[in-house]
């Protein structure tokens, strides 16, 4: 995945979509996502097609509909946004961003207990 391919909230959603059933037509996703977010089907059609244009989707016709499946992981797209998010506002440290989340008390307790668990993972794979 490309570093300057930037998702919003809805492309994510409807992402979510195409990870949880691996390919979907346009209506199937215009009535996953309809619940939370109500949108014509020709405005989801034109959203998987931009979707297309950044290169996170690909699809294939199947009669007259088109048959949409993510060409990225969930995981690339979290690492991509996350790095970007990192860079933009914690200029690229991404220790600056966990004390950030710490000190905004937007982590709890549990919540540092398993984040200790992964930094002592992360540091015996490390050695």
């Amino acid at each position: 995945m490309s570093d300057t391919v930037t998702l919003t909230e809805l492309q994510i959603d409807l992402l979510d979509v195409l990870w949880e059933r691996g390919e979907a037509s346009t209506s199937q996703v215009c009535e996953a996502i309809e619940p939370t977010r109500g949108l014509a089907l020709s405005t989801v059609a034109t959203l998987l097609s931009r979707l297309e244009k950044k290169k996170v989707v690909a699809h294939r016709k199947e009669g007259r509909q088109y048959v949409y499946w993510a060409t990225v992981s969930r995981g690339d797209v979290r690492r991509s946004m996350v790095r970007d998010l990192t860079r933009s506002l914690f200029g690229g440290d991404p220790a600056a961003l966990v004390q950030h989340l710490v000190a905004a008390h937007e982590v709890d307790g549990g919540e540092l207990d398993r984040i200790r668990a992964l930094l002592d993972e992360a540091d015996a794979r490390q050695e």
